[in-house]
């Protein structure tokens, strides 16, 4: 794996440090800085970079497994595109994450909450109803119970967590090396990088298509994994292809 970039040493470190600094501040601490559904009260516009170092208070695998894949994978592409368009990868790909994770709750919210306005409901009151979780039973007239509980759900969902980045930077590394065998830690056997991306990503689309996920937890983002995933693909396959020299790419 090579030597630590000391770029990816420095967002290790203040993924440790956001990690240490919310247990210890608790609840409070992840109401503040994880990234809350845009029409919760919590909701904070920093929140859109902050919860990219946010992770899981409840376990430390959640933050192990993504500070592993950033060590293994982050060094590699940054010695070969250099620290700027690292960051910008690396960033860039977290935002696209938000932003595909966002849409499927605003796609989950808006039916029951349209059905509310529908029924007479003047805004207000439906933003009544999601703080307190009680509604009048004529909205059932427009809508279901599902769409409601749908709405509900979304409008308290929050995201926390660098994976929507770190698969950005790994769909940019499977870019550099697709069809060079590799060896990894916990593989005994070389395996092409491309073969190391669908191993990675394709649980992440059955699991956003399904709702169903293979590692066997319901509160996984497979959305913000697939988003990031797309813009690391994207924009390191338009670098690859349009500014650089063609020897310096495997």
């Amino acid at each position: 794996m090579g030597r630590i970039t000391d770029t990816v040493k420095t967002l290790l470190i203040i993924n440790v440090i956001f990690f240490v600094g919310s247990i210890s501040l608790g609840e409070a601490g992840y109401k503040l800085f994880a990234l809350w559904f845009p029409m919760n009260d919590s909701f904070q516009i920093w929140q859109i970079v902050t919860h990219m170092f946010m992770h899981s208070q409840q376990s430390i695998t959640h933050i192990l497994f993504n500070m592993l894949l950033l060590y293994m994978f982050g060094s590699q592409v940054e010695n070969i595109i250099g620290q700027k368009k690292f960051l910008f990868l690396y960033f860039s790909a977290g935002l696209g994450a938000l932003g595909l994770q966002i849409l499927f709750h605003y796609i989950q919210f808006l039916p029951g909450y349209q059905s509310f306005l529908e029924a007479g409901f003047a805004k207000n009151e439906v933003l009544e109803f999601l703080r307190t979780g009680s509604y009048s039973t004529k909205v059932l007239q427009f809508t279901t119970e599902d769409s409601i509980s749908a709405m509900y759900k979304s409008y308290y969902s929050n995201m926390v967590g660098a994976s929507g980045a770190v698969s950005g930077i790994i769909a940019a590394f499977g870019i550099l090396y697709w069809n060079q065998p590799l060896r990894m830690l916990f593989i005994p056997f070389p395996v092409k990088a491309k073969y190391l991306m669908a191993f990675y990503f394709i649980p992440d689309v059955l699991g956003g298509i399904s709702s169903f996920s293979v590692y066997g937890m319901s509160n996984i983002a497979h959305w913000a994994h697939i988003g990031g995933a797309i813009i690391g693909f994207a924009t390191m396959w338009y670098w690859k292809k349009n500014s650089f020299n063609k020897n310096r790419w495997y």
